[in-house]
């Protein structure tokens, strides 16, 4: 099992076996370099813990538990965990800082103590077979005990061909379950126990349009972002930055070298189609700030040859190839001698910087007045790069958007569009799979899992609660973070994921998130003076990469024709060969239209893939 996923820790392997209990741990060396081995012990071996992750507040924690009576033997922070639940029990993880999955014995018990962070940064798995309860930071782990059957889970693959993601605990694999964000497990005589600890919380909307001063707001997000930040810079290995040329990494890089004496090298990834490449504005950052730069190019060619490993990592299907480029740049950084890294990751979710933000507000503007000709128009300026969405009708844009009664009242509004667009790619799903799951109910599960004071809030917070509860752990926290950096054993960190961050932005109004629609409006009043003005007041622009035309560039195409032939779908008999095979041709002749052939392609090959190396030749995959 653990050799399985020694690349998310090369430095150091270990096992523990014992009576009921086995544990073992692949180490990532980045705190306490000489004595900060797992599985770790107490003194007398009755807890036994293994962690995956890093606890910032890890030396305030220690001092505050030495004054209590504590001593310790390392100067870990695992140690810290390990003493914390002695002196708390399962309460110990609302003191913790940081990004972890961990998991303690707790042999008087007889009792196994999972947790998982705040916000899903770091991965957890499990799974019940045979007797035994098995888990692992990622799903080949799993895969390794025999006892755990490999097959596709259906209601899964429709899960992710709806909202990119699955609703946590179901993943793409049957009776694999993943451990929610900010949850702990606790399995005791044969039963296994959930609880939520941590979530996200907005006030109720009459409180919104209270009064705040800005710049006082300004200032305190300031501060709280150069504490988290510093916090992130603890390791005794060196810690760079990415650089996306945007305005969240830059404000993470700046914090770096105006308040702290580290020096800082950056990372970026560049293309050679304009239309996706940013490095003019990564070396505008990295100019200013002075720091030393590096930049790994992308080509169709590199994206395409390198999925197969991406999908392997990722271990679930994805309708993008974005994670492809993020590989190739975490493969910089451990080339660069670095293990750790900081990215601007989170601040879209938590200061409403995506254009689904705005997409919402502005539709429900127009919802007012359905009849108007001028308000749809604001649309299509958010998609510039959507040629044909710009040709397109008011009347079109109106059933595109979900501009009507019925869908202005539905709870999930914000991301109606979306998840109906990406429900299209079902066109492509076999008879007997449609058959499965036709009387499923995915906007319900969604509605059932909703907080309960979810209705009290206003818009703008469901649509952000909707962005941050599902997308980000679920695909860019793991697909495009985590599984990807951890494939060269890079550990990734995310000052705006710090809880206390989140928790003051989700408390602020909406009107200082996105003011009119000027996106991450308080973020930009605090970084006033610390990046550049032409990044500062730049329009987001999303992260993409090319999507169909990289699997028939540079001799990419081998793999995918394979995967894509109508023996192999025909085999699996996940989706109808005859209308994979029409889209193949599309893509290769470069014909594809827009952003659902695309995501059709690269899902559709994803889940070959998948069902390839993890169920047809798991033996055989490295």
């Amino acid at each position: 099992m653990i050799e399985r996923i020694r690349h998310r820790g090369p430095d150091e392997r270990a096992v523990y076996v014992k009576e009921r209990v086995g544990l073992a741990h692949a180490r990532l060396s980045i705190i306490d370099l000489a004595s900060g081995q797992q599985p770790m012990h107490n003194e007398s071996g009755t807890i036994s813990i293994v962690f995956n992750g890093e606890i910032f507040n890890f030396p305030e924690l220690r001092q505050e538990l030495i004054r209590k009576g504590c001593r310790f033997r390392t100067q870990s922070d695992t140690e810290v965990i390990l003493r914390l639940y002695e002196t708390k029990g399962e309460e110990c993880v609302h003191d913790l800082n940081g990004q972890w999955a961990f998991a303690i014995w707790d042999k008087n018990e007889q009792k196994l103590f999972l947790s998982r962070d705040r916000l899903g940064i770091a991965p957890l798995f499990y799974t019940q077979a045979e007797g035994a309860f098995i888990f692992g930071s990622e799903i080949k782990a799993i895969f390794a005990d025999s006892r755990a059957a490999r097959r596709v889970d259906t209601a899964g693959l429709n899960e992710i061909f709806t909202f990119w993601v699955n609703l946590p605990p179901r993943t793409f694999f049957e009776n694999i379950r993943e451990l929610p964000p900010g949850h702990s497990l606790t399995l005791k005589d044969g039963e296994v126990r959930i609880t939520s600890y941590w979530r996200l919380d907005y006030p109720p909307a009459p409180q919104q349009q209270r009064a705040v001063d800005e710049r006082e707001c300004a200032e305190r997000l300031l501060e709280l972002l150069v504490d988290a930040t510093r916090l992130r810079l603890r390791a005794d290995v060196p810690v760079g930055a990415y650089l996306s040329g945007g305005l969240d990494s830059s404000v993470v890089a700046a914090i770096v070298r105006r308040y702290t004496d580290t020096r800082l090298k950056t990372f970026s990834v560049t293309f050679e189609e304009a239309e996706f490449d940013e490095s003019r504005h990564q070396r505008e950052v990295a100019g200013a700030l002075g720091t030393e730069h590096r930049e790994v190019p992308c080509s169709y060619g590199n994206i395409g040859r390198v999925f197969p490993r991406v999908v392997w990592h990722a271990e679930k299907p994805f309708l993008r190839t974005a994670p492809a480029p993020l590989f190739f740049l975490s493969r910089l950084v451990r080339e660069s001698g670095y293990k750790v890294v900081l990215t601007g990751e989170g601040s879209d979710e938590i200061f409403g910087g995506y254009d689904l933000f705005k997409e919402a507000k502005i539709r429900r503007f127009w919802g007012v007045r359905p009849e108007s000709q001028m308000r749809p128009l604001l649309l299509k300026r958010l998609y510039p790069y959507l040629p044909k969405l710009q040709a397109q009708s008011p009347a079109y844009l109106q059933a595109f958007f979900h501009v009507d009664t019925r869908d202005m009242s539905s709870r999930l509004f914000s991301h109606l569009p979306r998840w109906e667009l990406t429900s299209k790619l079902k066109m492509f799903l076999s008879p007997e799979v449609l058959h499965r799951v036709a009387d499923s109910d995915l906007y319900g599960e969604v509605e059932a899992q909703l907080p309960e004071d979810y209705d009290r809030w206003d818009g703008f917070s469901r649509a952000q609660y909707l962005e941050a509860k599902y997308l980000l752990p679920g695909y860019l926290l793991s697909s495009q973070a985590d599984r990807v950096a951890m494939a060269h054993s890079v550990e990734a960190r995310y000052p705006f994921l710090d809880h206390r961050v989140v928790e003051f932005a989700n408390a602020l109004p909406p009107r200082l998130k996105m003011k009119v629609l000027r996106e991450k409006y308080i973020l930009k009043r605090a970084a006033t003076g610390l990046v550049p003005e032409s990044i500062r007041n730049r329009a987001k622009q999303p992260y993409r990469s090319p999507d169909g035309k990289s699997f028939f560039a540079g001799g990419a195409g081998e793999y995918a024709e394979a995967a894509l032939s109508p023996e192999r779908i025909g085999r699996h008999g996940i989706f109808q060969p005859a209308a994979v095979r029409k889209l193949v041709e599309k893509v290769r002749r470069g014909h594809a239209i827009g952003i659902k052939d695309n995501m059709a392609f690269v899902g559709v090959l994803s889940t070959q893939l998948v069902v390839d190396q993890f169920i047809d030749h798991f033996g055989e995959v490295q």
